[in-house]
């Protein structure tokens, strides 16, 4: 196909124009877009339009069709937009005096409870005379080293002179009855949970748009009520068992969470057991001033014929207790043990390895 000359010629007067601005490569590649454009005959029209061989243009095609590295930024170095921080200079200052005060984690320093939300960051800053958006905040955010973080527990406050030597005691109590033979569990009663069709944290794959239907609040059926776990942790089998109530966590249901662990499970386990360590926390159902709790470990004890030791962690120091801790070995089935009924949010008990008390670092 011919190509008319009121083409070339318009070709001949856009090469002329565009050319001083490109380098050669560019040139080559804008050459090969037109006679691609013009398809046969193309070549030899661009080259006589360029003044160029047709090489040349052949060559520029090639490397549009191999799809070769772009040619990256060629903006004149200091081009473009100012960024708002440029432009602004107290911007920075005026943000890191809301996010970072003079003392670090000072409770009274403003937004010490919306750091989190750069757009009230923004609006705040909007307040103070600085136009920036909330993008614009995240960004200089993480210029300054900050990022999104949770809160870590850390702080253990005062901590009493005598710490080290109750869990020496403690320590040795669970040495002497793992050593001789005899049981030693840590109990502690779990997470409650709803029993019905409520809102549980994560995601279930579902069909598109057919999300599971719950309730839209968080009141306790009064028909189904609440699954309350008590774990007991055999330490030195290493396994768990979970005893689920779904009435009240009273020491009565703590002291027969046991009865029902010895009777399904503990007993075959130890069959010339006498004596029995409970370790449990110094609150709740099983805590130390609780009367019921020790009655009813009495007629526990009046019934086994075992010589029943409780040893109660100090305050604050519950996280050491054995059941706390999560561990590797799966929660093992016993006899005795009840799952949760259906409908129930599950909440695994989190079990530690079998080694004597100590308190990690100490």
């Amino acid at each position: 196909m011919r190509i008319p000359d009121e083409a070339r010629a318009q070709l001949a007067v856009k090469f002329a124009v565009l050319f001083p601005h490109l380098d050669e490569r560019q040139r080559r590649l804008l050459m090969g877009v037109e006679a691609r454009v013009l398809e046969h005959g193309g070549i030899r029209a661009v080259a006589r339009a360029a003044a160029v061989s047709e090489t040349t243009v052949r060559k520029g095609v090639f490397e549009l069709e191999a799809g070769e590295e772009l040619l990256g930024r060629v903006r004149r170095p200091g081009g473009g937009r100012k960024r708002v921080a440029d432009l602004d200079p107290g911007l920075r200052p005026a943000l890191l005096a809301l996010v970072e005060p003079d003392e670090r984690g000072d409770p009274m320093s403003p937004l010490r409870w919306t750091v989190k939300s750069t757009r009230t960051l923004a609006r705040e800053l909007a307040r103070a005379g600085h136009k920036v958006s909330a993008d614009t905040v995240a960004d200089l955010l993480r210029e300054e080293g900050f990022s999104l973080q949770a809160n870590a527990k850390t702080l253990e406050g005062g901590q009493h002179a005598d710490r080290d030597a109750q869990f020496r005691y403690l320590n040795e109590q669970a040495r002497g009855h793992r050593d001789a033979g005899q049981p030693v569990i840590s109990v502690d009663t779990k997470k409650k949970e709803l029993v019905g069709e409520f809102k549980n944290s994560g995601r279930s794959w579902r069909p598109a748009g057919e999300p599971a239907p719950v309730h839209i609040h968080d009141f306790a059926d009064p028909h189904l009520g609440k699954a309350i776990p008590y774990g007991v942790y055999d330490v030195a089998a290493n396994t768990g068992w979970v005893n689920v109530g779904t009435d009240h966590d009273t020491a009565a249901f703590a002291v027969e969470s046991i009865r029902r662990w010895w009777s399904g499970q503990g007993q075959a386990a130890y069959p010339q057991a006498t004596r029995l360590l409970i370790t449990a926390d110094a609150g709740g159902s099983n805590g130390y001033r609780t009367r019921a709790w020790k009655l009813q470990l009495a007629r526990l004890a009046a019934e086994t014929g075992l010589t029943i030791t409780v040893c109660h962690l100090p305050p604050g120091t519950s996280k050491w207790n054995k059941i706390e801790v999560r561990h590797d070995a799966p929660l093992l089935p016993g006899r005795g043990e009840r799952t949760l009924p259906p409908g129930c949010r599950s909440s695994p008990v989190k079990l530690r390895a079998a080694d004597p008390w100590r308190r990690a670092g100490r």
